[in-house]
């Protein structure tokens, strides 16, 4: 599933050919059938002017004061350009121009497990909020992080930071990371986090998202495509999800666990 890192990567992308001008629209039965949260009528006309994020939300802002929210699923992405190449997965195709080019903007997931959700402002804002603070805003401290971990003194932590309600954009790969850089074996109960925990739980997030977001998101096994529809090089700062050898020892081997349904990664000599 793309993370924060590479839903960044596809907003930054697309902002770069706005405002587009709609043109002309095309709706897949199947974004209807298993997308589509809510109706969503005729986009021409409209014209997009500005696409934010929030965790792993885009919000696509229209002139008219109405937002396409959009999450990717499993799968999901947005291509854009003068000649991409659409398939059978191109469920929205939205074709128009930004006052240079003829620009094509298109959904494609294999899948189909993203949503969407076509929204007034206040509405968009009502979803908006109900998603934690993003691990990239200002409020995400760490006074923010000893509060809500506090909170939860019986979770593991690393399902903890799976929680998008508490921490917005983080994933399975950006949880095991955080743990890992942070040295805190993701097992450990957030009542057992002592105060020098906070601080380096609050770096490992930085450390883990920034790097990513410069190498255009992380693919696994084929999964996550850009705008462009390229693979991100994210993998190769990956210090243990994935990993047969710790990136931060080099000696010890990599375990592998089971919490929440989910593979977690971690290192027995680096992480206590």
């Amino acid at each position: 599933m793309p993370e924060l890192p590479e839903v960044e990567t596809i907003r930054r992308q697309l902002s770069q050919n706005l405002p587009l001008q709609i043109e002309a629209d095309k709706q897949s039965a199947g974004l209807k059938k298993n997308v589509l949260k809510t109706k969503l009528p005729s986009l021409k006309n409209k014209t997009i002017i500005k696409i934010n994020r929030k965790g792993k939300m885009l919000d696509f802002i229209f002139d008219d004061g109405s937002h396409l929210l959009s999450h990717l699923g499993m799968t999901g992405t947005w291509l854009m350009g003068k000649d991409i190449q659409l398939t059978k997965h191109s469920h929205l195709i939205l074709s128009g121009s930004n006052g240079k080019n003829k620009i094509t903007l298109a959904y494609d997931d294999p899948r189909r497990f993203g949503k969407m959700y076509y929204l007034s402002h206040e509405k968009a804002v009502k979803k908006l909020n109900e998603l934690g603070p993003d691990l990239l805003d200002p409020t995400f401290d760490v006074h923010y992080l000893k509060l809500v971990l506090q909170k939860f003194p019986e979770r593991l932590l690393k399902v903890t930071l799976l929680d998008q309600k508490l921490f917005a954009g983080s994933g399975n790969y950006i949880a095991s990371e955080i743990c890992a850089r942070a040295k805190i074996l993701p097992t450990r109960k957030c009542k057992d986090l002592k105060d020098k925990d906070f601080p380096l739980l609050l770096q490992a997030v930085r450390d883990v998202i920034e790097p990513a977001i410069e190498l255009g998101g992380t693919t696994f096994q084929g999964g996550y495509r850009d705008s462009s529809g390229e693979f991100g090089q994210g993998k190769s700062q990956l210090v243990v999800f994935f990993q047969k050898t710790c990136q931060m020892c080099k000696k010890n081997p990599v375990e592998k666990i089971i919490l929440a349904q989910r593979g977690t990664y971690y290192c027995s000599r680096c992480q206590k």
